[in-house]
Order: C-alpha cells, then sequence, then structure tokens
C-alpha cells in the first residue's frame, strides 16, 4: 500500500533552504520515493488555515518511507531544514 510524506513547511531562511532542497531530491528517490507535490500555489477553499509551502511525497509503502525519513543522511538534512523552517510533517497510509 503507497505512503505519502505531507509536509507544511514555512521557510524563514532562503538561503539555508536552498541547501536542503538541493540536497534532498536524489535521497528521495534513492528510497523509490517520488514527488507529488512541491510546492506551488495553494488556494485554501475552506477555513481560515494559510498554509505554508506544501510538498507531498510519495513511497511504495510505510516501510519504504520510514527509511527515507530515519535514514542517517536524511537525518543530517532534517537538521538544515530545520534551522532554515518550521512547519509540520505526517507519514498516511494511501490506498
Amino acid at each position: 500500500m503507497a505512503a505519502y510524506l505531507c509536509a507544511d513547511i514555512e521557510v524563514t531562511d532562503p538561503s539555508a533552504y536552498e541547501t536542503y532542497r538541493q540536497q534532498v531530491p536524489a535521497l528521495i528517490a534513492a528510497h523509490g520515493g517520488r514527488y507529488l507535490v512541491r510546492g506551488g500555489a495553494v488556494e485554501v477553499l475552506e477555513g481560515d488555515r494559510v498554509p505554508g509551502r506544501q510538498v507531498i511525497l510519495e513511497f511504495a509503502d510505510m516501510a519504504h518511507l520510514k527509511a527515507f525519513y530515519t535514514s542517517p543522511q536524511y537525518r543530517t538534512l532534517i537538521t538544515i531544514r530545520q534551522g532554515a523552517s518550521f512547519g509540520s510533517a505526517l507519514a498516511i497510509e494511501g490506498i
């Protein structure tokens, strides 16, 4: 069953975030993941939430998603991302 990593990110340091943004695609691909959404315009249709940068990744299953997220290489990138932004990330099983 596919699994999705969904993130809502507010970038606070674009220069530092660029380092993360340049390095993460290859690591995602190495774990069998792919981008479904990466930034782009967001329109709120209901509610009053103000979303940040939206990212949705698809992996073959939750095991692949977690292997990516907990990998030593990504842990290093998480430190960079968290220093340049704040937000939330969810792991969601799909159908």
